[in-house]
């Protein structure tokens, strides 16, 4: 694994970057607004090295500052637009097809900037469709707007939005329920099953 620092408008990130022999693409994902790349799926999804994924985990300017709170949405976004260009080129370059995602806020970000970054597809780990108890604050127009093949795993018993009202509000997305609620499982291998079906299988092909 390569640490690199990524400046952005917002100050630096930190991309933790795994790298595999024979890469049939990339996978690029951030944390939360209230955890870090140390959330359990995020690391069971570092098994995807292993099926020929370069596999990147990035820690967002603000948890690089030591902060607590998540800024606002467009400040997020401001950071993960050069985060992503910053791995397309230069000494980082990696390897197309490029799958950005998240998990909660994370998830949000790619996909409001999927377009922006020319993501070929985007992955949504725990998207936070509204907040608990408050279905009429519905973020599904985060989710439609995603123009490229979109998975969205969710827990069963999540608060944001269970696995059905997700596949009701975002009907172009793949949804796929895991065990748990919004923080999945200790063990969540039936996320990873999820994810690597999706690669194999999304419309087009996701790896060469």
């Amino acid at each position: 694994m390569s640490l690199t620092r990524i400046e952005t408008p917002v100050g630096p990130a930190r991309a933790h970057i795994r790298r595999a022999a024979d890469p049939r693409g990339t996978v690029v994902l951030s944390h939360g607004a209230g955890g870090g790349i140390d959330a359990p799926d995020l690391v069971a999804l570092t098994a995807l090295v292993g099926d020929g994924w370069n596999y990147v985990l990035v820690e967002q300017p603000w948890r690089v500052a030591g902060k607590k709170i998540a800024p606002a949405p467009k400040t997020l976004d401001a950071a993960w637009i050069p985060i992503i260009a910053a791995l397309y080129d230069g000494r980082r370059r990696l390897t197309g097809p490029w799958i950005t995602g998240g998990r909660s806020a994370g998830a949000r970000v790619a996909c409001r900037t999927a377009a922006a970054v020319g993501a070929d597809g985007v992955l949504a780990l725990a998207f936070p469709l509204h907040p608990p108890g408050h279905p009429e604050k519905s973020r599904a127009d985060e989710g439609r707007q995603v123009g490229v093949p979109l998975l969205v795993v969710q827990g069963q018993r999540d608060p944001f939005g269970t696995p059905q009202e997700v596949s009701a509000a975002v009907p172009t997305a793949t949804v796929r329920p895991a065990r748990g609620d919004h923080g999945f499982t200790k063990d969540p291998q039936d996320v990873v099953a999820a994810v690597r079906d999706w690669l194999e299988c999304a419309p087009g092909g996701l790896g060469r």
